[in-house]
């Protein structure tokens, strides 16, 4: 047993048996905006749901710290069987693992399930000792990955500061990648986005928009109460033809929006888009602090640029009138580069418990780091926005 008033870490089964008031207090300590995708409410409607747990390679294990009976930290961790829903793939890594004799699964991971959206994820509040707390979570999944013969443990859309303090001061592997972001410069309107544009960009935007909603197409925003089962309903059949188009099998089940709805109703806003009554596409957002998250869309009905309008300048738009920093639209997508959204990097950490193995990938992250960097670079050259005089223009 712990010496009272020594630091332990804890092991739980579900995010049920820890006090969502303590979770929430470290996922979001005094002047931190909020991400409600480390909350308490958003982890247990994955779990209630029956979209983790169970068969579906997702087993929580979370962490917490513990003191003299209080929490000082947390992690969401699970137990993984496969390498599903993560976004920062290492099927290569388990691929060699496995040719090499090894057993790469099961791993721990410490994420949110099926949500690629950069955030905290050693949950230790502010103040004296934080960086300590951070240590002792990290300390703790490797002790717990020993327990139970573990490859590996994994850390992905962790903050940037995690990202650093785990590397240089802990030994963890360091990874990056890349998502695109766009960033509210004080606009008042979205033509005033449209200013800082070039004026080829400009143009090509406003005929997006209008070619979207050429088809007669009303766009409707629904948060809070208002949102009812029957916008759920219709949300849910989008977000099956997409989830069923891109990954064969989508990771949540309908029972998931419902709790989500009733769990954090002020923290959902669906842009739906209806013609002649009937809603035919729409995007599930999420509202945090100072960060508008797109997550889902689909549709029923194919309209040209209907995508980008739901998705990206509707977004836009809503980030101006409620004055947030910026919209995080999800992984990968290239062509968000063009719609204003530039190239941002995103952090994991990773342990190897295998010393020989854990030295070959260190070598292939320094390479793509380096990469991912250039890549960035490169990327941000073509961007839409106006050229610094003398510039050159990639249009």
């Amino acid at each position: 047993m712990p010496v009272s008033g020594e630091p332990n870490v804890r092991v739980h089964p579900a995010i049920s048996s820890i006090d969502s008031a303590s979770w929430d207090r470290l996922a979001a300590p005094d002047g931190t905006p909020l991400n409600p995708f480390v909350t308490h409410a958003f982890l247990a409607a994955l779990e209630r749901s029956g979209s983790v747990g169970g068969r579906t390679g997702w087993r929580p294990c979370h962490l917490t710290l513990e003191q003299d009976g209080q929490i000082t930290g947390a992690a969401p961790c699970y137990l993984k069987t496969h390498s599903q829903g993560e976004y920062i793939f290492d099927y290569g890594w388990a691929e060699a693992y496995e040719r090499a004799g090894g057993k790469y699964y099961p791993k721990l991971q410490i994420a949110v399930p099926f949500t690629p959206v950069p955030g905290p994820r050693l949950l230790v509040g502010s103040g004296d000792g934080a960086e300590a707390r951070e240590q002792m979570l990290m300390a703790g999944a490797i002790a717990l990955a020993g327990e139970i013969d573990a490859s590996s443990v994994h850390a992905t859309f962790l903050s940037e500061g995690e990202w650093s303090r785990a590397g240089s001061a802990r030994g963890w592997l360091q990874r990056t990648d890349q998502q695109f972001h766009w960033q509210n410069a004080g606009y008042a309107t979205f033509d005033d986005f449209l200013g800082g544009l070039a004026s080829r960009k400009r143009k090509a935007v406003r005929r997006e928009r209008a070619e979207a909603m050429s088809a007669g197409l009303v766009i409707e925003h629904v948060t809070g109460g208002a949102i009812t089962e029957a916008h759920w309903d219709a949300f849910f059949t989008f977000y099956m033809e997409t989830g069923s188009r891109k990954w064969g099998r989508p990771y949540l089940n309908r029972k998931f929006f419902s709790m989500l709805g009733e769990a954090m109703a002020d923290r959902c806003l669906l842009v739906m888009a209806q013609r002649d009554g009937d809603y035919v596409a729409g995007a599930l957002n999420l509202i945090g602090g100072d960060c508008l998250y797109g997550r889902y869309w689909g549709c029923t009905e194919h309209h040209p640029f209907l995508h980008f309008e739901i998705c990206y300048y509707q977004a836009i738009e809503i980030a101006i009138a409620r004055k947030l920093a910026r919209v995080e639209a999800g992984a990968q997508g290239e062509h968000k580069l063009a719609r204003g959204y530039m190239p941002t990097p995103t952090y994991s950490v990773h342990w190897i418990a295998d010393a020989g193995f854990r030295k070959a990938v260190a070598r292939y992250l320094v390479e793509e780091r380096q990469f991912m960097d250039q890549q960035r670079a490169a990327l941000a050259e073509y961007g839409p926005y106006k050229k610094a005089e003398g510039a050159v223009d990639h249009d």
